[in-house]
């Protein structure tokens, strides 16, 4: 009996381990040649070259000689112009 819920105790640990890591989003920083830059998921947002973004991984950062703005917006999209432009 004590080995059962040992083994149960494990498997709920495991569970709630593996649980914890598949909610973290995986995310990621575009930017756009105007300068602005927003948060977007690395596995459903795909830029066509023609819309000018690049995209980085979560934990990039600009240096000091560059000058970028946070500009967040929710939905798929990017800005252009100072417009949000949904897709």
């Amino acid at each position: 009996m004590k080995l059962s819920l040992k083994i149960a105790g494990a498997a709920l640990l495991g569970l709630s381990a593996m649980a914890m890591t598949t909610n973290s989003a995986s995310a990621a920083i575009a930017c756009n040649a105007e300068g602005y830059c927003w948060h977007v998921r690395h596995h459903t947002y795909v830029y066509r070259p023609e819309y000018g973004v690049v995209v980085h991984p979560d934990n990039w950062r600009w240096s000091r000689t560059e000058h970028y703005r946070w500009r967040e917006h929710r939905g798929r999209g990017y800005w252009r112009n100072g417009a949000w432009v949904r897709f």
